[in-house]
């Protein structure tokens, strides 16, 4: 009984860690309106993994609460977002730009205003600040 209570915690202390691409990589806590990513970068891509327990999360709402903490940290424009609900990876287009600076945290809220981009898909508007 013990094994198995041991062997259960040391695989939910694993639910958050980064894929093999991302380890070492510094992480930044991002909260988008309701949902909490652990965001990490490198090159030119970037991993959002939800880390706040959410009752049937759709990937369509997360994909782009994802890709918004994604460019927020990042500095640079997410062409794409790919994975499920909990693990998902976006690719980066920085465009030779100076990275923005990194905020440890930040609060960030839907103000329920979609943008059209000309060819690109809506994304929500959020508004953020530092708690």
């Amino acid at each position: 009984m013990r094994v198995a209570v041991v062997l259960s915690l040391v695989l939910l202390t694993n639910c958050t860690t980064a894929t093999r691409h991302f380890r070492g990589v510094a992480v930044v806590h991002l909260d988008v309106d309701g949902s909490r990513f652990d965001i990490r970068v490198r090159g030119n891509l970037a991993e959002a993994i939800r880390i706040n327990p959410q009752y049937a999360p759709r990937l369509g709402p997360l994909r782009a609460r994802a890709g918004f903490a994604m460019a927020k940290v990042s500095g640079c424009k997410v062409t794409g977002v790919l994975g499920d609900q909990a693990v998902m990876t976006g690719v980066l287009d920085c465009q030779d730009a100076a990275p923005l600076p990194i905020v440890p945290s930040y609060d960030c809220r839907d103000v329920v205003q979609w943008l059209q981009t000309s060819g690109a898909a809506a994304y929500p508007s959020y508004t953020c600040s530092r708690p």
